[in-house]
């Protein structure tokens, strides 16, 4: 093989020269979150993230070019399993502790911060959004109503919608829309809608969500796949348009935000020799 050959053939390993399907490689995510789970952006040049069950009750910042600027301790939360993040208009940063992979939990909680970009110190406190369903009536359920898991919510007009990740058996790709208002306290969740993604198992589970900045388009991520809903009306915005996507990889895709109204960013989680990336995708109109 030609030097050059052996140069570009290592270019290539180093920035990731793989198929990333219609996904658009941007960086290297720090090795420190290789089980990133949510992402937000809070500015146009940087991402917020998180890490699932097992890991720092922390926030991380990091920029387009994969470094950690910012690592936040968010006081009076644990992470019991969190999944995803959220943001309203004022900045506000919302977090997921909904993972529920098994369905007995009964301490489902969701964190409210200030906008973590005012904060100058290495700590960030946090309020409680405590929630149940208040349909599931057994610790587990059966395993044909396994519908408790959660990974994907987002923030409109004063609410937060849960998307809930599907593990029935068999799968019937089913998942649930609850709303839960955005402020402290003990809530019911009110479920307002459901809808299939698709029907493959896997692939079709629920993993991440995000609405965009004019509240037009809702975008739900899975393992490889991407649906999209067009022309809805509050709150089942499941009886609107829904495109599905298939992205063309099947890396384990956890997290998804609007950089603007016509792109979104995306992060996996690492998996053997795959992930730990962040990326783009420019929406067709």
């Amino acid at each position: 093989m030609k030097w050059y050959a052996v140069l570009i053939f290592l270019f290539c390993l180093l920035l990731g020269c793989i198929n990333h399907g219609k996904l658009n490689y941007i960086t290297k995510l720090p090795k420190k979150l290789g089980e990133n789970s949510g992402i937000i952006t809070l500015k146009d040049s940087t991402i917020w993230l998180i890490e699932d069950r097992g890991n720092d009750d922390d926030l991380y910042k990091v920029d387009f070019k994969g470094n950690l600027l910012k690592d936040l301790n968010v006081h009076n939360a644990k992470n019991h399993d969190w999944e995803d993040l959220a943001e309203d208009k004022e900045g506000n940063v919302y977090i997921g502790d909904f993972g529920n992979n098994s369905n007995k939990r009964k301490d489902l909680v969701i964190y409210k911060i200030p906008n973590p970009e005012f904060e100058t110190g290495k700590k960030i406190d946090a309020e409680k959004i405590k929630f149940s369903y208040p349909d599931q009536s057994d610790f587990p359920p059966v395993v044909g109503e396994l519908n408790y898991d959660a990974e994907a919510f987002f923030y409109h007009k004063d609410f937060l919608y849960v998307i809930t990740k599907n593990r029935t058996i068999p799968f019937s790709g089913e998942a649930f829309i609850y709303k839960i208002p955005a402020r402290p306290g003990e809530h019911s969740a009110e479920l307002v809608g459901k809808f299939i993604t698709c029907k493959q198992d896997v692939i079709c589970q629920v993993t991440a969500a995000d609405i965009s900045h004019d509240g037009s388009t809702i975008a739900i991520l899975g393992y490889g796949k991407l649906f999209l809903f067009t022309d809805f009306k509050w709150d089942d915005f499941s009886k609107g348009r829904m495109k599905t996507i298939n992205l063309g990889v099947s890396t384990q895709l956890e997290s998804i935000c609007f950089l603007n109204n016509e792109t979104l960013l995306l992060s996996d989680e690492e998996r053997g020799s795959t992930g730990g990336n962040l990326y783009s995708l420019k929406l067709k109109k």
